[in-house]
């Protein structure tokens, strides 16, 4: 994947010329706009910024993404989505070209490993991967853990155990992944954040340098961590799931707590220059 911006030099001072960002939880809340988030992507588009969304969320391609989020009034191209689900079809391609694999999950999850050449079999497979899904069924699961025990090969996109809805939280792939692992005791490979390997692969999407790009999150157990791990600046919203008091249980600190993405409209060159100048 790789997204039309000119190759930048590495900046001097501490300016920010690159940002990743989480998008369920700092740009939606599900199929609702975060409120201030399309003026930040219009200050990003101004200042001619490059940005990539990163998500776990490996339900969608990047085109019905794309869809959902200009139902809430953003306009976000597929080329700056980056999910979960195409960094593990990236993954394993790298590691076993034009390999076998029984899949629970979606459409994103599945799409994304016919496109690299994957063939979708219940039948020895070489890998049983696992995603997201809001259906997630007995048979499924069953069919999964007697393929693991067997010999297949135990890859899951994300290790978030549960996710947003419009009624409040819901198991999500780190949940049913500690079920699979139960039953088998077998340990997935999980592909999406806070694995290095996905904030690489987004880093090279947009050629950007980890020094002079900030992670916007609003988990302190993934968008943080995975940016702190990856060596960048981290910037810790809380319009999603951790909220300020929780942050604080955490053995390792963002460079930036703010109230929503809307606290930084007007800073994105240089989101940290207030806390430099009252540090």
């Amino acid at each position: 994947m790789g997204l039309d911006y000119a190759r930048r030099p590495m900046p001097a001072d501490d300016a920010i010329r690159h940002y990743l960002m989480d998008m369920d939880g700092v740009l939606v809340h599900e199929e609702t706009m975060v409120p201030g988030a399309d003026r930040w992507l219009e200050e990003l588009r101004a200042t001619g910024i490059p940005f990539l969304l990163l998500t776990n969320n490996s339900i969608y391609t990047p085109r019905d993404l794309q869809a959902r989020l200009r139902l809430t009034g953003l306009d976000v191209p597929a080329e700056a989505i980056w999910t979960s689900a195409l960094a593990t079809a990236r993954f394993l391609d790298s590691q076993r070209p034009g390999g076998t694999a029984y899949v629970v999950g979606e459409a994103g999850l599945t799409t994304a490993l016919h496109d690299v050449g994957y063939i979708l079999s219940e039948r020895e497979p070489d890998y049983v991967v696992l995603g997201e899904t809001r259906t997630y069924s007995f048979e499924s699961i069953t069919r999964a853990i007697r393929l693991v025990a067997g010999g297949a090969r135990f890859i899951a996109t994300n290790p978030d155990a549960t996710g947003p809805s419009p009624f409040g939280v819901t198991p999500a792939t780190g949940s049913v992944a500690a079920l699979i692992s139960r039953a088998t005791g077998v340990a997935p490979y999980f592909v999406g954040k806070p694995n290095p390997l996905m904030m690489r692969s987004a880093l090279r999407a947009i050629d950007a340098h980890s020094e002079s790009t900030a992670m916007i999150g609003d988990r302190m157990d993934t968008d943080v961590i995975a940016g702190l791990e990856a060596g960048l600046r981290t910037i810790l919203v809380l319009t999603g799931i951790t909220a300020r008091d929780e942050a604080d249980r955490f053995p390792y600190r963002p460079t930036r707590v703010v109230g929503s993405v809307a606290d930084l409209v007007g800073q994105a060159g240089d989101p940290f220059a207030a806390d430099r100048a009252t540090g």
